[in-house]
C-alpha cells in the first residue's frame, strides 16, 4: 500500500498534517475527507510518497547521484542541504514509482532464510541487515530496507509490513507483520514459508496439469486449422478443376474447409468476444467469487483446488490459533489466506456470525458453511472435544498436503495420457485423409472405336 501525506487546516486556522496508507490516490482522498469530517478540519492537500532523483556535490568533489522517497521535492532538497550538500537538482522519477510484486521465489527465499536464522537465535534486526545485501530483486530489497528502517524507528510492525502488501502479497505481509507481536515469531515465519512454498508448488503443478496440455492442444488446433483451411484446399481444388470424383473423406474435408474459409470472420468473433468477456469478468470480485464457487465441483481438478484451500486454511489457523480467548480474527485471516473467495465468503458470513452472535461452537459453525469436507469436520470435532484444536489443524494440513500431492501426480499423468491420445487420433485422421487424397487418380479417357465403313 502507498503512503500519502494529508495536509489540512483546523477551524482555528492551525495547519496540521498526517500520514495514511491507501491503495491509490483516490482512496487516499476519500479517507482524508472522512478524517476531515470526523476531526473537523479542512483538507488542503493529499500527496503521495514517491521516489525523487537528485544530484548533489560538496565543494569541488565529483557530483553524487541518488534517490530518495519523499512527499515532495522540497523535503528532499531541505534534507540534503542540512547535510551540507549543494543541490544541483531534485526531480520526481517519472517511471517506476509504483511498487511491483516481487517474484514468488525471492519472497519464499527471504522468509525461509529468515526463519532458519531466527531458529539459530540470531536477533531479528541482524537477520534483516544480513539479508538486505543478498536479496537479488531490487523491488524486494528496497522494501526490506524500508521495513528495517521503520522498525528501528519503533513503528508498529504490522503497519510497516502491510505497507509492503504489493511487494510481499497480502497474506505474507499480514503474517510477517503479526509475527513480531506474537510470542512464536519463528513458528509463524515457518508457517508462512511453508504456505508460500506449497502455493508455489501447487501453481507449478497446475501449470503442468492444465496449462502445458492446453497450450499443446491449442497449437495442435492451429496446425489442423492451417492444414484444413489452406494446405488441403490447394491440393483438392486441382482435382475439382479437372472434375475428378473425390473419395468420401476428401470430399467431406473439402466441404469443411470451404465452410471455415467462408465463415472465418464470424467464427473468430463468436470465439474471441466470449473469451475476452469471460477473462475480464473473472478478474472482477463477482467473477472471481463465482469462479471459485463452481470450480471446486469440477472432477479431479476442482477437488484438488478445494483440498489445497482447506490445507492452507488449516496451516494458517494452526500458526495463529492461541488455544484460548477470542480467535475470530484468526479464522478471518485463515479464510482470507485460503485463496478461494467463495470459501472465504462462507466462513466470514456464516461461521463467524454464528460464533459471535449465537455462541455456536467451532465445529458447528464450520459445518454450516458447507465448504469443509466431512473429514475436516470430524477431525475438528474430535479436537474440540479433547482440547487439541491447534494440533488437529496441523494434522489436517499435513494430511491434505500428502493427499493432494499424490492425487496431483495421478492427475498430471492422466491428463498427459489424454492429450497424447487426442494428438494420436488427430494425426491418424490427417494421415488417413492425406493417404486417401494421394490415391486419387484421374479416370483414363475412353478410346473411341472407328465406325465400320459399311
Amino acid at each position: 500500500m502507498a503512503e500519502f501525506k494529508i495536509d489540512g487546516i483546523t477551524l482555528s486556522g492551525k495547519t496540521i498534517s498526517g500520514v495514511i496508507n491507501a491503495e491509490n490516490k483516490k482512496q487516499a482522498q476519500t479517507k482524508a475527507e472522512e478524517m476531515g469530517r470526523d476531526k473537523r478540519f479542512k483538507v488542503t492537500g493529499v500527496s503521495e510518497r514517491v521516489t525523487f532523483l537528485y544530484r548533489v556535490k560538496k565543494g569541488s568533489d565529483k557530483p553524487i547521484d541518488g534517490e530518495q522517497k519523499a512527499f515532495n521535492a522540497e523535503e528532499v532538497r531541505v534534507a540534503l542541504e542540512k547535510m551540507g550538500y549543494q543541490v544541483e537538482y531534485v526531480r520526481k522519477r517519472l517511471f517506476g514509482n509504483k511498487a511491483k510484486p516481487a517474484p514468488a521465489v525471492d519472497v519464499i527465499a527471504f522468509v525461509r532464510v529468515s526463519t532458519d536464522l531466527m531458529r539459530q537465535k540470531l536477533p531479528f534486526n541482524e537477520v534483516m541487515q544480513l539479508l538486505i545485501d543478498d536479496i537479488p530483486n531490487p523491488t524486494l530489497r528496497e522494501a526490506v530496507k524500508e521495513i528495517n528502517t521503520e522498525l528501528k524507528q519503533g513503528r508498529d510492525s504490522e503497519k510497516v509490513f502491510q505497507k509492503q502488501t504489493t511487494v510481499f502479497g497480502k497474506f505474507a505481509a499480514n503474517m510477517l507483520g503479526l509475527a513480531s507481536k506474537s510470542g512464536n515469531m519463528v513458528e509463524i515465519y515457518e508457517s508462512t514459508a511453508k504456505f508460500l512454498e506449497r502455493n508455489a508448488e501447487f501453481k507449478r503443478n497446475m501449470k503442468s496439469a492444465l496449462i502445458t496440455p492446453l497450450v499443446t492442444l491449442f497449437v495442435l488446433f492451429l496446425t489442423v486449422l492451417f492444414y484444413v483451411a489452406y494446405i488441403f484446399p490447394k491440393t483438392a481444388e486441382m482435382f475439382v478443376k479437372f472434375k475428378i470424383k473425390l473419395p468420401p473423406m476428401t470430399a467431406a474435408t473439402l466441404k469443411m474447409s470451404d465452410w471455415l474459409v467462408d465463415n472465418a470472420l464470424l467464427l473468430t468473433i463468436l470465439f474471441t468476444i466470449p473469451a475476452v468477456f469471460l477473462v475480464r469478468f473473472f478478474k472482477t470480485e463477482r467473477g472471481r467469487f463465482l469462479l471459485d464457487r463452481y470450480i471446486i465441483h469440477i472432477p479431479v481438478v476442482g477437488s484438488l483446488m478445494h483440498k489445497t484451500a482447506i490445507e492452507i486454511f488449516c496451516r494458517v489457523f494452526y500458526a495463529l490459533y492461541s488455544g484460548s480467548g477470542e480467535n475470530i480474527d484468526v479464522i478471518r485471516m485463515a479464510a482470507e489466506a485460503c485463496g478461494n473467495k467463495y470459501m472465504e465468503h462462507q466462513i466470514k458470513t456464516i461461521a463467524v456470525p454464528m460464533m459471535l452472535e449465537r455462541g455456536k461452537g467451532l465445529t458447528e459453525a464450520f459445518e454450516a458453511t458447507g465448504v469443509f469436507p466431512k473429514t475436516a469436520i470430524s477431525r475438528f470435532n474430535s479436537g474440540a472435544e479433547t482440547g487439541t484444536v491447534k494440533n488437529t489443524a496441523i494434522q489436517l494440513a499435513d494430511y491434505y498436503e500428502k493427499d493432494t500431492s499424490y492425487r496431483m501426480k495421478n492427475a498430471i499423468e492422466a491428463i498427459q495420457l489424454a492429450v497424447s491420445m487426442i494428438i494420436m487420433l488427430v494425426l491418424t485422421a490427417l494421415t488417413l485423409v492425406s493417404s486417401e487424397t494421394a490415391m486419387v487418380k484421374p479416370e483414363s479417357p475412353r478410346m473411341l472405336l472407328p465406325l465400320p465403313w459399311f
